[in-house]
């Protein structure tokens, strides 16, 4: 599964892939509907498909038509299910809360790192609202949980939010959210996503307000996906499909190319970056953590010293992406090393390329890609098939966009 890029210079257009943050919110409540909903994603992912078959082991019937997704719930939810959420955080941490409030005796299991990935203060709020669960994988929860005033760190994991949110229409209640909050954008797209089902949320200052509502079933379509556009933005490529007015958080991908000294333009939909002469910058990444890599790969060849800071979260990814992404753009000759909270790379005119290890994380397999443009020499990714677990496509892409990538072990 590794895969060999030799140096190319990209451009082209390309629609961006269906948001993974979207297609799981919308999957979720389209399955606590009364009546089927159609959905439409362009491109599905590992990740995305997880969420699917977890769905499916509850009942939930879910067909394929090209890019058409059909939704149809079950009569009646199953008393005892066991869910694989493969190394999807958001499946599992989205659907605990779900399938508690629904009083279904469940079994998660998971693969990868999602076992060692933090759930405890999830579970241990849950606990005292009815729920009865162990503390290790696979995860075992019995029990039907209650409404009332859920309390909850907003510092460690948005996905604990979002979970219960997604489950308060079920059983009633507030969530209060202790600060700081961190990724708040992924909890603005569940707040959105549920008003697209016909839930209302009443949200104050650092608490969410809902009562029992029912989920209204509809046409739908995913929005294209800010977190994988930047890459292909980084990488000169011309956009669409994007939503500038997105609660998605990682729009925020076109300022911090801003930052840098690029230029942004915008014609009959489509979304272009001009990479030429950057500098280094300053980069919040409280808000953004899933940016930190790519950014580290413009930053490579970025004139100067570019600080990611409030990026923390990180270590608990799919791999320590601080420890990971540091290793990339060192591994291509570039200037990169850890801090406490982040990362500090000192841009140079170029990088000699070698060879990068993917630490089974999407994100670095990507970025190392990007990276690659600015690269003397060849870069070869070992196990690049991570890309799979968000934009299987990524290559296939890549190459259509004029890049010069083996990919024959992927298939």
């Amino acid at each position: 599964m590794n895969i060999e890029i030799n140096p190319s210079s990209l451009s082209g257009k390309i629609e961006a892939p269906a948001s993974k943050s979207v297609a799981h919110r919308m999957l979720i409540c389209a399955a606590l509907a009364k009546e089927k909903s159609t959905i439409k994603i362009n491109k599905t992912s590992v990740d995305i498909d997880a969420t699917a078959g977890c769905l499916e082991a509850l009942g939930v019937r879910i067909e394929k038509n090209g890019s058409e997704w059909t939704v149809t719930p079950p009569c009646a939810f199953p008393e005892k299910a066991e869910l694989n959420c493969k190394e999807s955080g958001s499946t599992l941490r989205f659907l605990l809360p779900v399938v508690a409030a629904l009083g279904i005796n469940a079994t998660f299991t998971g693969e990868g790192r999602l076992p060692s990935r933090p759930v405890t203060p999830l579970l241990d709020e849950m606990k005292n609202h009815g729920i009865t669960s162990n503390d290790s994988f696979p995860l075992q929860i019995s029990g039907k949980l209650t409404g009332g005033k859920f309390t909850i760190a907003g510092n460690i994991s948005s996905q604990f939010i979002t979970g219960l949110l997604l489950a308060l229409p079920l059983c009633g209640g507030e969530i209060e959210v202790i600060p700081p909050v961190e990724s708040k954008p992924y909890i603005d797209i569940t707040t959105y996503v549920l008003s697209l089902f016909g839930v209302d949320t009443r949200e104050k200052e650092n608490a969410y307000i809902m009562k029992k509502a029912d989920f209204k079933a509809g046409a739908f379509c995913v929005e294209g996906d800010w977190s994988n556009a930047a890459f292909l933005l980084a990488m000169g490529a011309e956009v669409s499909g994007l939503n500038t007015d997105s609660p998605q958080g990682d729009r925020k991908i076109l300022d911090i190319l801003r930052s840098f000294g690029a230029e942004i333009t915008e014609e009959n939909g489509y979304i272009h970056a001009s990479l030429s002469s950057l500098h280094g910058a300053e980069i919040d990444a409280s808000d953004i953590p899933d940016l930190v890599p790519v950014i580290c790969a413009v930053a490579s060849t970025a004139e100067g010293k570019t600080r990611i800071y409030n990026a923390g979260r990180l270590r608990l990814k799919e791999s320590d992406r601080i420890k990971s992404t540091v290793e990339m753009v060192n591994s291509l000759s570039g200037n990169a090393e850890p801090t406490a909270d982040g990362i500090i790379v000192n841009g140079k005119e170029a990088l000699h390329g070698g060879t990068v290890e993917s630490f089974n994380d999407h994100r670095i397999v990507m970025s190392a890609a990007v990276a690659s443009q600015k690269c003397k020499n060849c870069v070869i990714i070992n196990d690049a098939q991570a890309v799979n677990k968000s934009y299987p496509e990524f290559f296939s892409d890549f190459i259509a966009l004029g890049g010069n990538a083996d990919v024959k072990q992927l298939w």
